[in-house]
């Protein structure tokens, strides 16, 4: 091995880069600085404020952006964390989310890998913990349309849909997966274990003791309706634009459907 270039392991590489969180490039160049001495290769990432990114790798994130656009039948929405809002509204911050958006409008949510070298030296400048919290890119098919929405003022909150609806219709939709956080679109879509674990909690219930069997199984099923599904799935929420009908309801007078959604909250 040369001493003026030395060629460095992936194992070193990856050593450091589990001491001090810095990127695995910066870990690369710093080994080379330091032709091979693991702990000179910490000192030199120390002095560029890069190895104490690893101390702020687990901090929360409830602060930050959520950003989402649509363009030609191709809608990408990311969401970036930060530890205070004043980082949130950082030219810095601001500039490295919209790049990351435009990564993934472009390549999809795999882009995002590219931008671990930039987050973490981005870490280290600004002081605290940044982290990509999540990435999507929905694409319309024919007769369908795009949706987003992002609550301001603070836009912590984002939405992006995929429906066939009028465009107005899906934005509305966008506006109440917003507030009304679903998980799912229809019913179908709940795992099927998730959905007989909670029938078995619900026929353990003490008012259900004595009951008929044919009872019992209507209570569960109505409970089961009015609590997990109202809860969790879009169809059977309350439309919050008119809470006397479901939002399946109210798809269903104008011939909509959902398709899919992708919500993110950056949240305590």
């Amino acid at each position: 091995m040369s001493n003026e270039n030395p060629e460095i392991p992936a194992s070193l590489v990856k050593e450091l880069r589990d001491m001090t969180g810095a990127g695995m490039m910066e870990c690369k160049r710093a080994l080379v600085e330091a032709k091979g001495d693991l702990d000179e290769a910490v000192r030199v990432l120390r002095e560029k404020g890069l190895a104490s990114a690893a101390k702020r790798a687990g901090r929360k994130t409830p602060e930050g952006k959520v950003l989402a656009r649509i363009d030609d039948g191709r809608g990408a929405i990311v969401a970036v964390g930060s530890e205070t809002e004043p980082v949130s509204a950082n030219e810095e911050f601001l500039g490295f989310a919209e790049r990351v958006m435009d990564a993934v409008e472009e390549e999809g949510p795999e882009a995002v890998e590219k931008f671990e070298q930039e987050r973490v030296e981005l870490v280290a400048r600004i002081g605290e913990n940044v982290e990509v919290v999540g990435a999507a890119r929905l694409e319309a098919d024919d007769g369908e349309v795009l949706a987003a929405y992002v609550h301001p003022p603070a836009q912590k909150i984002g939405v992006l849909v995929r429906a066939q609806a009028s465009p107005d219709l899906a934005r509305l939709v966008a506006m109440h997966i917003s507030f009304a956080s679903p998980r799912f679109v229809t019913r179908n879509d709940v795992p099927a274990d998730e959905v007989e674990a909670e029938r078995a909690i619900l026929a353990k219930l003490p008012d259900l003791e004595g009951k008929p069997d044919e009872v019992r199984q209507k209570m569960i099923e109505g409970r089961l309706a009015k609590g997990l599904f109202a809860e969790a799935v879009l169809d059977d929420q309350p439309w919050i634009h008119d809470p006397d009908r479901t939002v399946g309801e109210a798809l269903a007078e104008h011939g909509a459907e959902v398709r899919e959604f992708v919500r993110y909250a950056l949240t305590q």
